[in-house]
């Protein structure tokens, strides 16, 4: 049974660091591509990095290019993302989620994405 566990999550101040885990089961973290979302109250459910299966390319929204990094340990089977520089607007509910349809990372079709965590939420203020 596939099943995806975020944590990490938390209340930090603009300008400071964060780190998301998503513990995967039932599969191992390089089998399928995994994407961190997030959905902000008001907004759409977007994507901000993704982690291709196999060979382990990435890709990133434009609003976290060079400040979030996406990475996995297939010891560990965990996937993470190391978010720096944070400001209020990436505040939001953070998503692991992971696609047996795709090799390659599609970050703009949350449909594409079969399985899903329950969310950790990150909250940036003073």
């Amino acid at each position: 049974q596939v099943q995806l566990v975020e944590s990490g999550g938390g209340l930090v101040q603009p300008g400071g660091s964060l780190r998301l885990s998503c513990a995967v089961s039932g599969f191992t973290v390089d089998y399928y591509t995994i994407a961190w979302f997030r959905q902000a109250p008001g907004k759409e459910r977007e994507a901000v990095s993704c982690i291709r299966s196999t060979y382990g390319s990435t890709s990133y929204a434009d609003s976290v290019k060079g400040r979030f990094t996406i990475s996995r340990d297939n010891v560990k089977n965990m996937a993470y993302l190391q978010m720096n520089s944070l400001n209020a607007e990436d505040t939001a509910v953070y998503y692991c989620a992971a696609t047996s349809f795709l090799t390659t990372c599609v970050m703009s079709k949350p449909i594409m994405y079969n399985y899903w965590g329950q969310g950790t939420q990150v909250t940036v203020s003073s």
